[in-house]
């Protein structure tokens, strides 16, 4: 055996024995007649000693040439350590070293193996293999781990099967761009990769699994930012003969669960929320609830005096700011700043300051007396030391514009604590949204989605008001899972897709599998997807995912370690029937 103990679990008890490690040299000591040498792998740090009166001299002296990170193994005796090192679990010990093999050398690496390393992240992302041997990362890749282990047990013990589907499926127009993969063996036609496996778990309820799970990968072509990667992995499920509420139940119940075993936190509330009070209240639809600042609506209050700004305005709307009321007027016009940048949009901001003698200062104080600015504090629900921030304009930006606003003073105040958890289902979403470019509607969710049964006359009518059978888990501000009631007949399923745009031709030529399967006895069935990636960072507490994936890409989609996305020779391309136009 190459070791008979690792790095990590030797402690007092151990003393007089002898004992084989294997790792890399985390670092070396050298006084001379003493040599103490860190040994790290997987599980902990040990030191060894190397001591000129009681070593072995060609042991010693070969301890004398290990660099950092070679691989070496030990033998030697477990003795009791002179300068103990309460921060390590190995602190009471180190190891006499008798016998030592180097089992590879190392180059000199790019960056310190130390939680706190000197590598930046391109460099970190290029030597990924060694950046995985630092403790954040290590750490990060066993606890998603963790998470994966908690959710099979939790889903196995609800009598979910976990059942792979295929990685190489067909093209649809719907959603975000798919990968390709070209046949070889079908000149001129590709497949796809999959962006998730809904009608694969869809066809597997036909077939009468019941309660289907996968943790799955999936893979999109669309523009990357930190919490999304081309490649990412779903939780999916799927179940037979429920209802929504059987779903976020169930799903509820996942939840609860990975919160406590992973993180020891009790969650018994569940809110719910429509998707259109989520909009109108926080300006997005998945909003972050560990905090207030509602948005109050200021239309009735502030468009009956000169101020042409709001008069023209479809909304004007403002949150209340606690104990914001200190801000500085140069703090203050940073802000303006901040918002009118391009990634926000905004053209502008109004401010008022409650101030603690029950008066109020605003930046408009021109137009607006205080019994005017006292009714926007009552509807912001702003108290004495606070400060009211006012957006105005077009609804839906002036909303959006706004969220933005609300959740960066919430991180410069400290309220988006990452140990704090509060989960949330936003219900109700619209069926379908109309698209301006395409002059058409499309599904908000995806085209198998069943409307509400209670809307579903609308559809001949009012289409952009029939509300979906679909929900959200929103955790922490961040959409964690989402899913719906499926459509299960073929006339619905046809119908869903004349509306957005469809003839029976190209519905035929895409899905007509799926409507076949339909006339074969569908059972009624929904589902609901988590994103694994996401949800491993936030109860890590971090909302970037890429320390939560082995060997991530960057924001340009490259596999900078490999050099990948790479050009491919023309043997190949011939063999795939591919020619390349560089013109």
């Amino acid at each position: 055996m190459y070791r008979s103990h690792t790095c990590g679990e030797l402690n007092a008890a151990h003393i007089n024995s002898e004992v084989t490690l294997a790792g890399w040299v985390q670092k070396s000591r050298d006084k001379g007649f003493m040599n103490w040498v860190d040994l790290r792998d997987r599980y902990g740090i040990t030191q060894l000693i190397f001591d000129e009166s009681r070593t072995d001299k060609a042991v010693f002296d070969l301890s004398k040439t290990l660099g950092r990170e070679y691989v070496i193994q030990v033998t030697g005796t477990v003795i009791e350590r002179e300068s103990k090192n309460a921060g390590m679990t190995t602190g009471d010990i180190e190891i006499l070293v008798s016998k030592l093999s180097v089992l590879n050398g190392s180059f000199t690496p790019p960056f310190t193996i130390e939680d706190d390393t000197d590598g930046g992240e391109d460099i970190r992302m290029k030597y990924r293999y060694i950046d995985i041997r630092r403790n954040p990362v290590k750490n990060s890749l066993l606890f998603r781990h963790k998470v994966a282990m908690e959710v099979r047990k939790y889903l196995s013990a609800q009598d979910f099967c976990e059942v792979e589907t295929p990685y190489l499926i067909k093209s649809t127009p719907e959603g975000a761009r798919d990968f390709v993969v070209p046949s070889r063996m079908n000149e001129g036609q590709f497949y796809a990769l999959p962006q998730s496996p809904q009608t694969f778990k869809q066809l597997l309820m036909v077939g009468g699994m019941d309660k289907y799970f996968q943790i799955v990968k999936c893979f999109r072509d669309e523009d990357l930012r930190a919490d999304r990667q081309p490649e990412f992995t779903q939780i999916d499920c799927e179940m037979a003969f429920v209802e929504q509420e059987d779903i976020l139940n169930t799903f509820e119940g996942l939840t609860r669960h990975l919160l406590k075993e992973i993180k020891g936190i009790e969650v018994e509330k569940f809110p719910r929320m429509t998707y259109d009070h989520a909009m109108k209240t926080y300006g997005n639809d998945k909003p972050d609830i560990r905090f207030g600042m509602e948005f109050g609506e200021l239309n009735a209050v502030a468009q009956h005096k000169d101020f042409q700004v709001f008069n023209a305005a479809e909304l004007v709307v403002g949150i209340a700011v606690p104990g914001a009321g200190e801000l500085t007027r140069k703090e203050i016009d940073g802000l303006i700043d901040w918002i009118k940048r391009p990634q926000i949009g905004a053209s502008g901001m109004v401010y008022v300051k409650c101030n603690t003698d029950g008066t109020y200062k605003s930046s408009v104080d021109k137009f607006y007396d205080q019994a005017d600015l006292a009714q926007w504090a009552k509807i912001t629900g702003a108290n004495s030391g606070d400060m009211i921030l006012v957006l105005s304009g077009n609804a839906d930006k002036t909303r959006t514009q706004l969220s933005a606003l609300r959740m960066e003073m919430a991180t410069r105040l400290g309220l988006r604590n990452p140990a704090e958890f509060a989960p949330l289902w936003v219900v109700d979403f619209p069926l379908l949204e109309f698209d301006e470019e395409s002059g058409r509607y499309h599904a908000m969710h995806h085209p198998f989605t069943s409307p509400k049964p209670e809307d579903m006359h609308l559809l001949e009518t009012d289409p952009g008001k029939v509300r979906a059978n679909a929900y959200d888990m929103v955790l922490n501000g961040n959409e964690i899972g989402g899913g719906s009631i499926r459509i299960h007949d073929k006339a619905t399923q046809q119908l869903m897709f004349n509306y957005l745009g469809f003839t029976p031709e190209e519905a035929k030529n895409q899905f007509g599998f799926l409507m076949d399967a339909f006339q074969f006895g569908a059972p009624p069935h929904g589902g609901l997807a988590f994103g694994l990636d996401r949800l491993v960072a936030i109860l890590g507490g971090q909302e970037t995912i890429r320390d939560f994936i082995a060997f991530p890409k960057n924001n340009s989609g490259r596999d900078v370690m490999i050099d990948a996305p790479s050009v491919i020779d023309d043997k190949q391309l011939k063999e795939l029937h591919i020619k390349l136009n560089l013109l």
